[in-house]
């Protein structure tokens, strides 16, 4: 149990480091190229809770499609910075104060005793050998919720068209 603590700490670390550099980097491609960083980080915490699915769409869908388009978008844009870090000095009370909240927020579920403690957070039972998540996703998909599948993919459909 101790090496899957500190996977999870090792991909939370870079996970943050990345999420950093993605708002402080000057370049935009660098920007984006971080947020790649941070979402295979934020995949490999998915494998840990043994969400596999959730995993590979985050890799498919953001780093396969969404931000190969961020980054043709950067690259082919000539995007005059100028104007956007003129008014950043004024917005900075603001952000710290929200960074400030979020901060102690997290220090209250990770530290807390009584209600925000480690009681009110167990750690999941593990699934049995053969037991898949991706199954049980396309079980309850094709049988339990196949008209609001079948109605999301015709509006996906027409929305393509």
């Amino acid at each position: 149990m101790i090496v899957l603590e500190l996977i999870f700490y090792a991909f939370a670390l870079v996970l943050i480091f990345a999420a950093v550099a993605v708002i402080t980097v000057r370049n935009p491609v660098y920007a984006v190229l971080f947020l790649v960083l941070a979402f295979f980080n934020a995949a490999g915490i998915w494998m840990l809770l043994e969400a596999e699915f959730l995993a590979i769409i985050l890799i498919v869908v953001y780093v396969g499609a969404v931000m190969v388009l961020f980054l043709f978008v950067v690259m082919m844009l000539d995007i005059n910075l100028v104007p956007f870090k003129e008014g950043f000095i004024r917005y900075l009370p603001v952000a710290a104060l929200v960074a400030l909240v979020m901060a102690i927020e997290m220090l209250m579920v990770l530290w807390g005793k009584g209600r925000f403690g480690a009681e009110m957070f167990p750690a999941p039972m593990p699934n049995p050998a053969g037991y898949s998540n991706t199954r049980e996703l396309g079980e309850l998909l094709y049988t339990n919720y196949l008209l609001p599948f079948e109605v999301a993919g015709v509006v996906l459909l027409v929305a393509i068209i």
